[in-house]
C-alpha cells in the first residue's frame, strides 16, 4: 500500500486546473498499478480537490483530514460545498481534527497530519518560497523534505495562478 498526500494552490486557473488534472491522473495511475493507494486530502478547492477526484479515478481509496470541526459551515464557500460533500462521502477514511475553529493554526496541523500520514507528497507548486506565516504550499513541501518524506512536484508547463501576487505559497496546503 503507498499513501500519498497533497499539497497544492488553490488559486489555479481554469486551464492550470485541466493540466493539473491530467497530470495528477498520470502520476496516481503508476502507484495505484503498484498496489493499493491510498490518497489523503483536506478536500479545499483547487489542488485537493483536483488530487482527491484522480485517487478515485485511478481506483485508490481517500482518506480526508478536516482542520476543523467548523470548517465544512464556516470554511468550505457555497460553490465548492457540492464538491466537498461528494469527495467526503466518497472517502473510506475521515479525521476531524479536534480543533474547534479553522483557521492558519488549524491548517498547520492538518498539514502536519497529511505529512505524518504520507509515504510520499503530491506538490501541485509553482516554486514560490514560504512567506514564514506557516501553513502554505511551500511550508508543507519544507516539511515533508525534512521529515523525509519524498515529495513529487507537478507544475505542467503552462500552469499558472489566478492572483497577482502569490504570496509566498499561502494559498494552499488545507487552506480553503
Amino acid at each position: 500500500m503507498t499513501t500519498i498526500a497533497v499539497t497544492g494552490h488553490i488559486d489555479l486557473t481554469e486551464k492550470t486546473s485541466a493540466l493539473v488534472r491530467t497530470a495528477l491522473v498520470e502520476l496516481l495511475r503508476g502507484y495505484a498499478a503498484d498496489g493499493e493507494l491510498v490518497g489523503v486530502s483536506c478536500l479545499a478547492r483547487g489542488t485537493d480537490s483536483l488530487f482527491a477526484e484522480a485517487v478515485l479515478a485511478v481506483g485508490g481509496r481517500l482518506a480526508v483530514v478536516i482542520p476543523s470541526r467548523d470548517y465544512r459551515h464556516a470554511r468550505v464557500r457555497p460553490e465548492h460545498a457540492p464538491v466537498f460533500d461528494r469527495l467526503v462521502k466518497a472517502a473510506h477514511d475521515i479525521v476531524v481534527l479536534p480543533i474547534e475553529t479553522g483557521g492558519r493554526h488549524a491548517y498547520e496541523a492538518a498539514n502536519s497530519v497529511l505529512v505524518e500520514r504520507a509515504d510520499r507528497l503530491v506538490a501541485v507548486w509553482d516554486g514560490t518560497p514560504p512567506t514564514g506565516r506557516g501553513g502554505g504550499t511551500a511550508d508543507t513541501v519544507l516539511e515533508a523534505r525534512a521529515a523525509g518524506v519524498p515529495v513529487d512536484v507537478v507544475w505542467p508547463d503552462g500552469a499558472e495562478r489566478t492572483r497577482r501576487e502569490h504570496h509566498g505559497g499561502a494559498a494552499g496546503g488545507c487552506a480553503v
